[in-house]
């Protein structure tokens, strides 16, 4: 196993003690649980991958296909 050093915003760091008291885990495996649980998604085989696509797309309404998202994106860009 490798090993990791992070510097943490106080604050973040207290939170995950605190959940760690309550869970009845040390700091090293609430952590552990977290980042864990949180796995970027290139860790997706193949075929989780395209079941998660087809899961967003019947998330997506009929009517999105519709609506042109260059005034959308174009209004964000200009906003900032």
């Amino acid at each position: 196993m490798g090993d990791v050093l992070l510097k943490l915003d106080d604050a973040l760091l207290m939170d995950y003690r605190r959940a760690a008291d309550s869970s009845g885990r040390t700091l090293e495996d609430e952590l552990r649980e977290a980042l864990t649980a949180h796995r970027p998604t290139a860790r997706l085989s193949k075929q989780e991958l395209l079941a998660l696509s087809d899961r967003l797309l019947n998330m997506t309404p009929a009517s999105a296909a519709a609506i042109d998202s260059t005034d959308l994106i174009r209004e964000d860009r200009d906003s900032r």
